[in-house]
């Protein structure tokens, strides 16, 4: 049976607070920002603004503009939303582009930031009509959170108890109808009543090259860089499909090539640069060769566990399971097996 979690007037203390938010290779770009934006890294410069700014992910962004367009023809918020998917590719920045395309106002916070119910309620009692929530890593609130997020996301209202014993009352305290985003790069950590209760749930998959190079070239722009269309594509390639990545990759080329070299990011400054920082052709860092080295040679190929992996490394298993490891599955330099981790032949292959 679901549980609506109730809190008292004492669990809430008032003096808590609350974090609010805001030949040559043809040129493929070439210096005029037109944006109208700061030519710095910063996130904000990045990050598209509008849903229609934004490269790959077309079947999500189709969803999401149906929903939009309803809800603003209705007069209605637009209903509860989850992303769910892998580091990097874009939950955030779709998260903060809807309220805009809304013309409505955001809060945001993080799971693991709310840690009792009363820390959610500043939260939800500014929320004006129709404004949005993010709530990014939202698999990690804890159970009180989630419990006491029930009625706040199917009837807007929470439930708060005044007095104690027999003179025990609950205060209903009616909320602003609003939507909640959620991220998560674990869905299946979410408890079944508050998946149930986001009414779109899109998962976001990895990018195509082509679309990994319309960002860098997007990016370019923005920060008055001039980009060759191969040098793009080189750093596409040794992306992992991951916009995010893609990104901190060009910003260290571009600074390679600003104290190298003219400033100008060809194909072999790239090349160089990233070559630099141990990333080679199949976008794998040092950290994944050690650990497929390990595996093969210290292991013999497996099958291994991953605590003595990471024993044999001196890194903890976390780090190996949840950063190193997903990309050799992906690219099949591994698989797990009920014994532990084996490397796959096309793992043998890089160490002949």
């Amino acid at each position: 049976m679901v549980r609506e979690r109730k809190i008292t007037v004492d669990d809430i203390d008032s003096d808590s607070e609350v974090s609010k938010t805001e030949p040559d290779a043809p040129v493929l770009f070439a210096g005029t920002d037109t944006s109208g934006l700061p030519a710095n890294e910063n996130d904000s410069v990045l990050r598209p603004k509008r849903i229609a700014d934004m490269v790959g992910q077309q079947d999500v962004m189709d969803v999401l503009m149906i929903a939009i367009d309803a809800a603003k023809k209705r007069g209605e918020q637009l209903g509860h939303i989850l992303f769910d998917g892998p580091p990097g590719l874009g939950k955030t920045t779709f998260a903060t582009c809807i309220p805009r395309e809304m013309d409505v106002a955001i809060e945001m916070t993080t799971g693991p930031s709310l840690k009792a119910p009363k820390e959610l309620i500043p939260y939800l009692t500014n929320l004006e009509r129709g404004s949005v929530l993010f709530i990014d890593e939202i698999h990690r609130l804890p159970k009180p959170v989630e419990e006491f997020l029930y009625t706040a996301m199917e009837d807007f209202r929470i439930d708060i108890v005044v007095g104690e014993g027999v003179n025990a009352r609950t205060l209903n305290l009616s909320l602003q109808p609003f939507t909640l985003i959620g991220a998560t790069t674990r869905a299946g950590m979410l408890s079944g009543p508050l998946r149930d209760r986001f009414h779109i749930r899109q998962h976001l998959g990895y990018y195509s090259i082509d679309d990994l190079v319309e960002i860098l070239r997007r990016n370019a722009l923005k920060l008055r860089v001039e980009l060759k269309k191969d040098a793009a594509e080189e750093i596409a390639n040794r992306s992992r499909g991951t916009p995010r990545i893609a990104n901190n990759r060009f910003l260290w080329v571009r600074d390679y090539a600003m104290s190298k070299a003219d400033g100008i990011v060809t194909k072999n400054i790239t090349q160089r640069a990233l070559e630099m920082m141990g990333i080679d052709d199949a976008g794998l860092d040092r950290q994944d060769r050690r650990y497929l080295e390990t595996l093969i040679r210290v292991f013999h190929g497996g099958p291994a566990g991953l605590e003595a992996i990471g024993h044999t490394m001196s890194v903890s298993a976390d780090t190996l399971e949840d950063e190193v490891e997903p990309f050799l599955l992906r690219s099949e330099f591994i698989i797990r097996t009920q014994r532990g981790r084996c490397a796959t032949p096309k793992a043998f292959a890089m160490f002949k």
